[in-house]
């Protein structure tokens, strides 16, 4: 894995703990040599992991539609920056430009990112690992949600087994090199 794409809060969340797991990926990222795709914001824990990645020496490249920089929550420091016409396209170019896809605690945005991704693999579009850090059983209601799903009918169980989910960016990352 050259690149993963992380998908996380523009806001920092409720508990340290969130900023504090954020700077954790971006060291276990860092010391595999696997370089930040993200959103390019500058805010929360999007802002967090950009800055612990550059902090520690290593590269992160930001997608960002103009209507966010016009906004001024685009970071300015970065290795790369794209910006892009709109949310479609920045999707589009965080999925190519990435090996994989994490999503840490965040709002209806990273549910909708961390969705597509699993849907897109669910159709064959790609193959790459997906998975939830888990911060504090930040995301325990999804999982639940996503086994009642399955239970229903609605969630196949090998698409079900496409999230992988670990507490620890470590332990995360691990398993996507064996997945690979």
């Amino acid at each position: 894995m050259k690149s993963l794409c992380v998908y996380c809060g523009a806001n920092p969340g409720a508990t340290p703990r969130y900023a504090e797991a954020a700077q954790a990926l971006a060291r276990a990222l860092v010391d595999d040599n696997v370089a930040l795709v993200y959103g390019g914001g500058k805010v929360g824990l999007m802002g967090v992991i950009a800055d612990e990645v550059l902090r520690l020496g290593g590269e992160v490249t930001g997608v960002i539609p103009t209507a966010l920089v016009e906004r001024e929550v685009g970071h300015t420091g970065l290795t790369r920056q794209f910006i892009v016409k709109d949310m479609h396209e920045r999707k589009a170019m965080m999925a190519q430009l990435s090996d994989g896809f994490i999503a840490m605690p965040g709002g209806m945005g990273t549910l909708e990112e961390l969705f597509e991704m699993l849907t897109w693999s669910q159709l064959g579009i790609h193959a790459k690992p997906i998975g939830l850090l888990n911060v504090e059983g930040f995301y325990d209601g999804l999982v639940g949600f996503i086994e009642h799903a399955q239970g229903q009918g609605f969630v196949r169980p090998q698409h079900a087994a496409l999230m992988m989910v670990e507490a620890e960016p470590a332990a995360l990352l691990r398993r996507f090199k064996s997945a690979a």
